[in-house]
């Protein structure tokens, strides 16, 4: 069986290029676990950093096949997206490496290696905390990060709430993109502006807020912007549940438990 394996580090890192090979190593057995489902992420501490390590699975077949021949692995889109948000001047945590392992000219895991981001909270505790200090000063800030993120031509496919860290230094609020395997670089038009928006959260009085700023920004018109980025939210929300409904159906024909 024929084995190989690209690993690219970052200039930056070359010096700890052992230590975080010693890490990957250890993955199984050592780091702090921050997330463990389809994919595991983990941070290690590499002398005075801490570094964050996300182990992807093993695709199946077909998948392997396609990241060898037609389409790059997601770890190496995660580096190579983030390398390109950071010289947009778009927060990142830090890209330091991805490592992809391939057997038979097939891929096998594949990692994407960051340094950790400190942070207060994500997008998602703004939804679940209504009474959030300066909740609607944080909406607007976020607002004028994604108007940065759009004209610098970056349409962030996986903009759910889980994917944006957010840091409070003095008054400012700082935002980090993170998951970043699935972006487009295009120049965005009207709608794929808007359309950005639906994935955030369901709740028009938050899309209120948000829209009313960046329409503000653009010079478009608030009401019509906001009624447009809800129309997405609908939809989206309508195919979400639909979706959830038949792998709810097909989990109870197989004795599994459903998601409520």
């Amino acid at each position: 069986m024929s084995k190989d394996r690209l690993f690219v580090l970052s200039p930056n890192w070359q010096d700890k290029k052992e230590l975080i090979e010693n890490s990957i190593l250890s993955f199984e057995e050592k780091g702090s676990v921050i997330h463990e489902q389809r994919n595991t992420v983990k941070n290690f501490q590499v002398q005075d950093d801490v570094i964050n390590i996300k182990r992807f699975r093993t695709p199946h077949l077909l998948n392997s096949i396609v990241y060898r021949t037609i389409r790059k692995s997601k770890a190496k889109r995660s580096f190579e997206n983030a390398s390109y948000l950071m010289e947009q001047g778009i927060g990142t945590p830090e890209p330091i490496a991805f490592i992809e392992n391939y057997s038979n000219g097939l891929l096998g895991q594949s990692f994407y290696i960051s340094r950790y981001q400190d942070h207060d909270f994500t997008f998602r505790e703004i939804i679940h905390d209504e009474g959030m200090e300066n909740r609607v000063k944080i909406l607007k800030e976020f607002t004028h990060f994604m108007h940065g993120m759009h004209e610098a031509g970056i349409y962030f496919e996986d903009h759910s709430p889980g994917n944006t860290l957010i840091k409070k230094v003095g008054d400012n609020y700082y935002f980090y993109l993170v998951d970043l395997n699935r972006m487009k670089f295009f120049t965005l038009t009207k709608e794929d502006r808007i359309k950005n928006f639906y994935r955030l959260t369901p709740y028009r009085s938050m899309h209120e807020i948000m829209g009313r700023e960046y329409a503000r920004i653009m010079g478009w018109d608030p009401e019509e912007t906001v009624e447009q980025i809800m129309s997405h939210v609908d939809q989206f929300q309508k195919s979400f549940y639909r979706k959830r409904r038949w792998k709810n159906r097909f989990k109870i024909l197989i004795g599994k438990k459903p998601k409520i």
